[in-house]
């Protein structure tokens, strides 16, 4: 969910510009892949009307894999949005935000094992071996979920609304709450499973936190469709300390931050949904560079934009989601670290994350 008001406003106006692959790879219609080699793509579908679909490209057969709950579970439908996905020992654990659920499924061949009733779900932080906490939208609430029983045993209140990114650091979580009244995250100790600490950050609305190669924390916030301007802070997660602030210039709305496979340069998307270029593609920064990136590292076309973003953890390839304006299936681009195109390939309703399984 989230964005999509402003998803509509080029809708009508999306026309991609790609270039010509020639090592595109093969889509293997009706197949399963093997279970490892996979990188998945999380296909949101389409707000309230269903459509959710998980993806996956395997690089060791060069092949892609369509629709994979539908094959494995008799065509079933899981609803929408499919916000996000996270391994937790033999099982995949499937956020779908708009139909309020959880749903496992076995990470050998993608057969459902169970479903837990969550409202509004975003993200999924394991903090034990037994035990993972769940972010909400319209709520102030962590949900705690039993990971081998499969329940919710519990909730966590935070002072704030709209828990979204989480990360965890020296055993305890910190979780970003993306309400624009709130310039803080929270450090929530996992043994007891209450908030220890508010830190603050460097802009309102956190959304997205996530360790580099220094074990720092980066916080992004903001939320441009409400005028909060969006930030990113580096903070010692050890003492709660602000190393330095990024500020982006008022009309950048930025997501999806990852980090490379060695965790010193930053990847993040700008988007521009009025169909410029201006403040539109991935960008990167090394993690001790003192200023944002002026330019892109890879400009999204005019009507275009990006919306997932992912490297490989073991060659460092950067993937790259582009969802169509959600009129149309979407695609992916993968590119070498120095940004040349490797290979393209159609995927589902909304590509908004990549889980690498490999």
């Amino acid at each position: 969910m989230g964005r999509e008001a402003v998803k509509a406003l080029i809708a009508l106006l999306c026309c991609i510009v790609a270039g010509c692959v020639k090592d595109k790879p093969g889509t293997r219609a009706g197949v399963l892949p093997n279970a490892s080699g996979n990188v998945y793509v999380v296909c949101e579908g389409s707000f309230s009307a269903g459509g959710a679909t998980l993806y996956a490209y395997n690089t060791e057969k060069d092949s892609v894999y369509g629709d994979l709950y539908a094959l494995a579970n008799g065509n079933q439908q899981w609803g929408d949005v499919f916000q996000s996905m996270q391994r937790i020992g033999d099982k995949l654990f499937l956020c779908i935000n708009n139909s309020d659920k959880v749903i496992m499924l076995q990470a050998d061949n993608w057969k459902l094992s169970g479903s837990i009733s969550i409202p509004k779900p975003r993200y999924i932080l394991p903090v034990s071996a037994t035990k993972a906490y769940v972010s909400t939208l319209y709520s102030n609430k962590l949900y705690i979920i039993d990971i081998q029983a499969c329940t919710v045993t519990g909730t966590i209140e935070l002072p704030s609304m709209n828990p979204e990114g989480m990360c965890i650091y020296n055993n305890a979580a910190f979780v970003c709450t993306w309400d624009t009244a709130v310039n803080s995250i929270y450090k929530v100790d996992v043994t007891g499973d209450r908030v220890m600490q508010t830190i603050k950050v460097g802009g309102y609305g956190p959304q997205e936190a996530l360790l580099d190669k220094e074990q720092m924390m980066w916080v992004l916030s903001g939320n441009q469709r409400k005028n909060r301007q969006a930030a990113l802070t580096r903070i010692d997660p050890s003492n709660g300390n602000i190393l330095t602030t990024y500020l982006f210039p008022a009309d950048a709305d930025v997501l999806k931050p990852v980090f490379n496979k060695t965790k010193d340069t930053l990847y993040f998307i700008e988007v521009n949904y009025n169909g410029g270029i201006t403040n539109n593609g991935v960008y990167r920064m090394a993690i001790t560079d003192a200023d944002l990136p002026a330019e892109p590292f890879l400009q999204a076309q005019r009507y275009q934009y990006f919306w997932a973003l992912g490297i490989d953890p073991q060659t460092n390839e950067i993937y790259v989601g582009d969802p169509k304006g959600f009129v149309q299936k979407g695609s992916v681009a993968v590119y070498n670290p120095a940004g040349v195109q490797l290979r393209s390939f159609n995927v589902g309703l909304g590509p908004g994350h990549f889980y690498f399984d490999k």
